[in-house]
Parts: C-alpha cells; sequence; structure tokens
C-alpha cells in the first residue's frame, strides 16, 4: 500500500464512480481499476462495491477512507513546511502551555524555532488548564497542549505525550529515607503533601488513584503557583506530586530534588496537542505544531526530559488505526 494508491481510493470514493475519478486524476480508467484490485488483494477485504449506478465503499472501506484522508492531510502539509524557505515563514502563533509544561519546554522550543524560523513569533501563554481550555474554545489560541482529550470539540486533537507522576522533595530532605525509589501510596499519603486545589484537573487525577485504593489524600497546603508551590517544597514544608518537569520551575538544577515513583499505582498523565482546523490553521502555526514534537522527541532522546514517553504521530497512528479495521 501506497500514498498514491490511497490518494486514488480517496478520489473513487468521494466521486462516487471509477469514470469521474480516472478523469479527476488523469490516468485512464483500466489503470485506476487494476491499482484498486491490487490495493484490495494487499488489504485482503473488498473495499468497493461497483453497481450499474457506480462505487460506494463497504464498511473496511469507509474506516479506510476516513483514516486515509487524514493521513493524506498530514502528508500534504508535511510537504508544504518542508518546501518553505526557514527565512522566508513568518506570522505570529499563540500557544498555550501549562506551567510545568513550559517549565521544561517553554525555554527549548522558543531557542529551537528563533534558531530555525527567526521570522516566526511565538506568543506563549501560560495558563492553568481550565483557564487554557476556554482561551482553546472561544479562539483565542492557535494551539494548545491540554490535558483532555474532549477540552474542545471544534479543533483537531493528537496525543503528545505521557508523563509520569512523581513525590518530588528535596535531595537532603528526611521525609523519606535516603536510598528509597518508590514509595506505596500508603507511604505518599503520610507525607505533609502540598498540592494544587481540588478544582485543578492534577489534585483530580491524583485523586483518582487514592480513591481507588481507598487511601485518603490530604494537603497541609493548596497551591496553584507552580513556582511558589516548588519554593515552599524547597523550604521542606512537605513534599508535592508532579511531573518531573517541575523539578525545572525555579532554576535548572534538577539535582537539588528527589523524584521517587509510585510503587502501586499507574500515575501517570496524557498530554494532548490541539490545534486550529486544517482550514484555518496558519502555515507558522503548522510549523510550530510540528517543531514542537520534534523538540519533545531531542528532550527525551537527550535525556532532559525524564519520565515522558512521546506518543506516536497522527500519521503513523491512522495507519496503524486503518491496519486494525480493515484486519
Amino acid at each position: 500500500m501506497d500514498m498514491r494508491q490511497l490518494r486514488y481510493f480517496v478520489q473513487i470514493v468521494e466521486s462516487g464512480s471509477l469514470a469521474k475519478a480516472s478523469r479527476q486524476l488523469f490516468i485512464a480508467q483500466p489503470a485506476l481499476s487494476q491499482q484498486m484490485a491490487r490495493l484490495e488483494d494487499e488489504v485482503g477485504k473488498p473495499l468497493l462495491v461497483r453497481s450499474s449506478r457506480g462505487v460506494t465503499p463497504t464498511e473496511n472501506g469507509e474506516a479506510l477512507y476516513h483514516h486515509a484522508k487524514f493521513m493524506l492531510r498530514q502528508l500534504d502539509q508535511a510537504v508544504s513546511v518542508a518546501r518553505q524557505d526557514a527565512a522566508a515563514v513568518t506570522g505570529r502563533v499563540t500557544l498555550g502551555l501549562a506551567p510545568t509544561t513550559v517549565a521544561r519546554l517553554g525555554l527549548p522550543l522558543l531557542q529551537h524555532l528563533r534558531a530555525k524560523f527567526p521570522g516566526l513569533l511565538l506568543n506563549v501563554v501560560e495558563g492553568l488548564s481550565g483557564h487554557l481550555e476556554h482561551m482553546t474554545r472561544v479562539g483565542q489560541l492557535d494551539l494548545a497542549v491540554l490535558f483532555s482529550p474532549a477540552a474542545a470539540s471544534e479543533l483537531t486533537v493528537e496525543p503528545l505525550l505521557e508523563e509520569e507522576l512523581f513525590v518530588i522533595l528535596p535531595a537532603e530532605s528526611t521525609l523519606v529515607p535516603p536510598g528509597r525509589s518508590t514509595l506505596t501510596l500508603a507511604e505518599v499519603a503520610a507525607l505533609p503533601l502540598i498540592l494544587p486545589s481540588p478544582g485543578h484537573g492534577l489534585r483530580r487525577r491524583i485523586g483518582l488513584e487514592f480513591e481507588r485504593v481507598g487511601q485518603p489524600l490530604d494537603a497541609v497546603a493548596e497551591i496553584d503557583s507552580l513556582p511558589l508551590l516548588m519554593h515552599c517544597v524547597a523550604q521542606g514544608l512537605g513534599a508535592t506530586i508532579k511531573p518531573m518537569s517541575a523539578v525545572h520551575a525555579l532554576d535548572d538544577r534538577p539535582e537539588r530534588w528527589r523524584c521517587l515513583g509510585v510503587a502501586d499505582a499507574a500515575m501517570t498523565r496524557m498530554n494532548y496537542l490541539y490545534a486550529l482546523p486544517p482550514q484555518k490553521l496558519s502555515p507558522a502555526a503548522a510549523i510550530v505544531r510540528e517543531e514542537m514534537r520534534a523538540v519533545v522527541r531531542q528532550l527525551i532522546d537527550d535525556g532532559d526530559w525524564q519520565g515522558v514517553m512521546l506518543m506516536p504521530s497522527p500519521a503513523a497512528a491512522a495507519r496503524a488505526q486503518a491496519a486494525e479495521a480493515i484486519g
């Protein structure tokens, strides 16, 4: 299966006729029929129902059609970005990031874009997830990294990364004996915890794991400012539960902190990349979306962003879903 066959297939479905599709594609109808026969043979399932009134997709063909449309749109956009002269790329792009994401991704992304696309102006808006979700829904952001897969139904959304949550405390803290790399939920609950307020998405995510095992979750302080929260932890007032990116909120010295895993819970949080729909997304915003994924990958590969797993690109995920749908 190749992209040319997928383009042919999409055009046939949208034209509803091999004859119409052959005219749109400037390819002889017998050659087009041969390509579709090869595609169906490779898939191992019928994709089109042929009749005197034209062609319609089968159930498997309908599944392939939707995934193929997505893949082709991503490919066209990638080719468009690749063809642009970096020096000629201009435009303002507004990106919404939560404080923990800013702490690790903000500066490397700005440095990368400044070096590669000097004519591009990135406006980074930092805010709590609820505020960013509102700004996204009302169209004030071109792009945003949020923690819910259903924050703005009118925008495109793709998984960006999954981050593990850690118990974070100062390296010299006596709250946990040295040598421990993980704690149980019961041990975490016994610590003086400094957490975001109950309305904060991260607090709700943490609370779900404690509720699952019937363990109460109490805090000695509730702080929605990441710098203030980390300052309090640094001063020995307690421990917190955050992604590892939080250790960069005060400075770039991660060695001053201990980050302990949770042994009896899958304490993770998914990050989703939201973007305006393709017809509204500017070329500059499309570039930032692609470059952001590249910067995240580089940070992970270099060991500068630990506890994070980059999710597959949309095109790769679409290919896998298409194979599953027709297999």
